[in-house]
């Protein structure tokens, strides 16, 4: 079992619509919005690294007005 940490862009005005669309996937246990320079960071959990691929590009990709985000995979102390 892993943890990645996804840190997301929306196009302006959307968020709203695609954080409804991210609690859809079992994967992602937490969503927050931010202020700064990404208006998203989402928690995911994963068997393994296909199974990370798979969630990033087929799903969280995939969600209309997602403009653009950046994966961090957490290692264990």
């Amino acid at each position: 079992m892993g943890l990645a940490y996804v840190l997301l862009n929306t196009e302006i005005g959307k968020g709203s619509e695609v954080e409804k669309s991210l609690q859809e996937f079992k994967e992602i246990i937490e969503v927050y919005g931010t202020y700064g320079v990404y208006d998203y960071i989402i928690k995911v959990e994963m068997q393994d690294m296909n199974d990370l691929k798979d969630i990033i590009m087929n799903k969280i990709r995939n969600i209309e007005n997602v403009r653009s985000s950046l994966t961090l995979i957490a290692t264990e102390s």
